[in-house]
């Protein structure tokens, strides 16, 4: 297995008018750096890639990376290229980029173009970005490639926001990254499981995750015995609620359950819409935690129902 540390620069739309839907973001260069299962490099792409939607170059973009329109001239356009690319990836590799947006990006110009998918369901990568804040800071926060560059004390050899460079510096990150990088695995969802046995489930280092097949709608969802399950993520039994699921906004929604062997464990099921698509898909995450957080949650269902309550009332006397 190989790791293809990837990134990519695009153009897009200089006025909402002219924003085609269907490829807001239109891929302009893509670069890579290939490394093996030791993470040693061992091999590298850059291609310049010749637009076909926007012919004008934002003034953001050409500014941040220093490209101007008349140097992709010469340029392929982007299905040969990339075709090149994933020649060039091969077949037994793992996506890896700084951030999620990347390998949507290439999905979603595939796509365009008719491509054949990356995948046919959710696609496991590695988000370098995320692996650094969990190996380095506090598992939370999102820095920048030249702040982890800093941070690790690699040499700036070369200069950033290209596609080959950021590649290059994002391969040099995971490299000098020691904690167990797969246990930390993401999910790119720009194709949703199709069917019931696409469904992922995967308990991380501290959480459990499940990503649904389609619904229909919300209520179809929410009507889900898996979806509306809180089973243990180490028992592997279904644990009671302490606190149905509760929404405070209709989008996210919270329970709490307690496992006599583990203690309390949080619930959130965030509702997800296919852009352009009626129906809906789940993101739910399990995770144990403290009694003070347990008793936040209660804090803020009751919060949640006195205001309710007060809407109620107010309804009534108008």
């Amino acid at each position: 297995m190989n790791y293809i540390v990837f990134d990519l620069e695009w153009n897009q739309s200089s006025t909402p008018e002219g924003e085609v839907s269907a490829i807001p973001f239109e891929i302009i260069e893509i670069g890579a750096v290939k490394l093996d299962d030791a993470k040693r490099k061992i091999g590298s792409f850059h291609e310049l890639i010749r637009p076909s939607v926007y012919q004008k170059m934002h003034r953001i973009t050409g500014k941040l990376i220093h490209l101007k329109m008349d140097e992709l001239e010469n340029a392929d356009r982007f299905p040969n290229v990339a075709k090149r690319f994933l020649a060039w990836c091969g077949s037994d590799v793992t996506f890896c980029t700084w951030g999620p947006l990347d390998l949507t990006e290439l999905q979603r110009n595939m796509a365009y173009y008719h491509m054949p998918p990356l995948s046919h369901g959710p696609l496991p990568f590695l988000d370098v970005q995320k692996l650094f804040s969990i190996s380095c800071e506090d598992k939370k926060s999102r820095r920048s490639l030249e702040h982890a560059i800093d941070f690790l004390k690699i040499e700036k050899d070369i200069p950033f926001h290209r596609a080959f460079s950021d590649a290059y510096y994002t391969a040099k990150v995971l490299q000098r990254l020691d904690h167990d990088i797969e246990s930390n695995i993401s999910f790119d969802l720009f194709q949703k499981p199709s069917s019931r046995k696409d469904e992922v489930h995967i308990v991380f280092d501290d959480y459990a995750k499940y990503i649904s097949r389609k619904f229909a709608d919300k209520q179809d969802a929410l009507k889900d015995r898996e979806v509306c399950s809180t089973k243990c993520y180490y028992c592997h039994k279904n644990i009671k609620r302490k606190i149905r699921w509760f929404t405070p906004n209709g989008k996210h929604y919270y329970s709490l359950s307690f496992c006599d062997v583990h203690g309390y464990m949080k619930g959130k099921i965030r509702i997800r819409r296919d852009a352009g698509d009626d129906g809906v898909y789940i993101v739910k995450t399990l995770k144990f935690v403290s009694d003070e957080d347990a008793r936040k949650i209660k804090e803020r269902q009751e919060r949640i129902r006195e205001l309710r309550r007060e809407k109620r009332i107010r309804s009534k006397s108008s």
